[in-house]
């Protein structure tokens, strides 16, 4: 089966706004920039991955895909992630890609495991794979089988979007829920349970200029 991620990022030098209160300009660029890159590193020797492509319209982010390998496509246009989706599986729709997964850069314990995990399940026609984010409202990982299936609804409530958008093409829907899949980077606290989550699974923490008294405070969960 050939399967084909997409990434979609955002300008570099704009992402992560809602760590503004606790990150400097500089932090979150970094922050972003690293994410991008731990995640392009590991989709890139999958097996069950055949290629990345990486959609943006920031250029310096798109060249530094390129170096480790990724395809890439040049975002135009009023800025959107859905339609930005839209235009990158019309690219691989015509490179016969079977299905698609869509992967944010934002998830910092994502392992190659769980993309293996979520192929396996989506190896059905016909059939999405939805990995919600800890609350189950978000999206964290949508896999498509076959491309275009169902138009893509990242936003508010992706997570109950989505499952609509299945039942009403009559697919098959499987959700997959994973500890390293459901957090996602958007705020102070998801912050703060990353670099706790990460010791307990002895995992190495991206470094962004952070700082150490943004971590002191214990968070029952991310998101607060």
């Amino acid at each position: 089966m050939s399967v084909w991620a997409i990434v979609p990022i955002k300008p570099l030098s704009k992402a992560k706004s809602r760590l503004a209160d606790v990150l400097t300009p500089e932090q979150r660029e970094r922050l972003a920039t690293e994410l991008l890159l731990r995640t392009v590193r590991l989709l890139l020797p999958l097996t069950s991955i055949q290629g990345v492509l990486v959609i943006s319209r920031d250029t310096k982010a798109l060249a530094m895909v390129r170096e480790l390998g990724a395809q890439t496509v040049q975002e135009s246009g009023p800025p959107e992630l859905n339609k930005a989706l839209l235009r990158a599986t019309q690219v691989l729709r015509t490179r016969g890609s079977e299905s698609v997964l869509v992967v944010p850069s934002d998830m910092p314990l994502l392992s190659g495991q769980d993309i293996d995990n979520v192929v396996e399940l989506g190896r059905y026609q016909k059939s999405v794979v939805i990995a919600p984010d800890w609350h189950e409202q978000g999206t964290n990982l949508l896999l498509v089988r076959p491309p275009g299936l169902i138009p893509y609804h990242f936003g508010e409530n992706s997570f109950t979007e989505h499952q609509r958008l299945v039942k009403e093409a009559d697919a098959g829907l499987l959700i997959y829920r994973s500890e390293r899949v459901s957090l996602d980077l958007d705020t102070a606290s998801d912050l703060r349970w990353y670099h706790q989550l990460a010791q307990v699974l002895d995992e190495p923490v991206i470094q962004y200029g952070q700082r150490e008294e943004l971590l002191l405070v214990d968070d029952p969960q991310p998101g607060g």
